[in-house]
C-alpha cells in the first residue's frame, strides 16, 4: 500500500469527539495526525429549553440536527424521557449525523447526499414549503451560529423553535501549533468550520498569521474557503465533502513544492 503522507505532520483541528476518524485515515497513510481541535464543545450552560421542547416533542414534525454534536448532546436526554415519537421526522445536515441516529435508533433520518450544510438541507423535497407551511420544527444546534436554516423555514411558512444543546468555545491557546511552526514541522493544517478558522487567527500574533498564510490548509467547503482566502491564505485546498474529500485532496496533493 502506497503512503502518500509519509512523514507529513497534518493537523486535525476537528472537535476532539469527531477528530479520530479523519486523524486514523491520515495515520494509515503513513501522516503524522496532530489533534488540535479549534473548537471544544460541551453540553450548554443551561439545560431548560431543551428539557422544554423534550416535554412538547410531540408537537413538532421535524426535528433537524444540524452537527453530530447535536446528536450527541440532545438524543440521550430525548431518549431518557421517552421513545422517539413515530410521527417525528429526522432530518440531519451530514452522514455522521444521520450514523450517530441509526445508533440510537432514530432511522431513516433525511440528509443531503452531495453538500452537508444548511443551504443543502433547504433543498430536500420535506423541507419545501408544501410540506412544512403550519408544522412546527425544531432545531437542535449549539450556540450562536447561522441562521439561514431557522429563516428559510420560516419565510415557507413553518412554526421553528431553535434549541442550543451544547456550546462552542475557543481553546486558549495555540501553543502546540507554535512550537510545530517554529521547529518546521507542521506541513498542512485541515479546517472544517469558518468559526473554527476565525478562533485560529484570533490566538495567533503576527509571526504566527505569518506562517499559517504560507501553509497549506484543506478545507472541505467553499464558504471556508472563501473566508480562509479573505483573511489572505495563500495556499488554501478546497476539498471534496466531509472526512473521505480531505483524504483525497490530502493524497492527491504535491507535497514535493513545498
Amino acid at each position: 500500500m502506497t503512503k502518500p503522507l509519509l512523514g507529513r505532520k497534518i493537523v486535525v483541528t476537528r472537535p476532539r469527539g469527531q477528530a479520530s476518524a479523519l486523524a486514523d485515515q491520515i495515520a494509515g497513510l503513513g501522516g503524522e495526525p496532530v489533534i488540535f481541535p479549534l473548537l471544544e464543545i460541551s453540553p450548554a450552560a443551561d439545560d431548560a429549553p431543551l428539557r422544554a421542547a423534550i416535554a412538547r416533542i410531540d408537537s413538532f414534525s421535524l426535528a433537524i440536527f444540524v452537527s453530530p454534536n447535536a446528536v450527541d448532546y440532545s438524543l440521550p436526554a430525548i431518549l431518557a424521557e421517552r421513545v422517539w415519537p413515530p410521527g417525528l421526522r429526522a432530518v440531519a445536515i451530514g452522514h455522521g449525523s444521520v450514523a450517530r441516529l441509526a445508533a440510537c435508533g432514530v432511522e431513516h433520518a433525511l440528509a443531503p447526499t452531495d453538500r452537508f450544510d444548511s443551504e443543502a438541507v433547504l433543498q430536500l423535497p420535506a423541507l419545501q414549503r408544501d410540506s412544512v407551511v403550519g408544522r412546527r420544527v425544531l432545531i437542535l444546534r449549539g450556540n450562536g451560529g447561522r441562521e439561514l436554516l431557522a429563516d428559510g423555514l420560516r419565510e415557507r411558512g413553518a412554526e421553528v423553535e431553535q434549541v442550543g444543546c451544547y456550546q462552542r468555545t475557543s481553546p486558549a491557546n495555540a501553543a502546540p501549533l507554535l512550537t510545530l511552526w517554529q521547529n518546521r514541522q507542521l506541513d498542512a493544517l485541515t479546517i472544517s468550520s469558518s468559526e473554527g478558522l476565525r478562533n485560529l487567527v484570533e490566538l495567533l500574533d503576527v509571526a504566527a498569521i505569518s506562517s499559517l498564510r504560507r501553509t497549506p490548509v484543506f478545507v472541505p467547503h467553499a464558504r471556508i474557503a472563501d473566508l480562509a482566502r479573505e483573511l489572505a491564505l495563500q495556499r488554501v485546498i478546497l476539498t471534496g465533502p466531509a472526512d473521505g474529500g480531505i483524504i483525497a485532496a490530502l493524497s492527491a496533493y504535491d507535497w514535493r513544492r513545498d
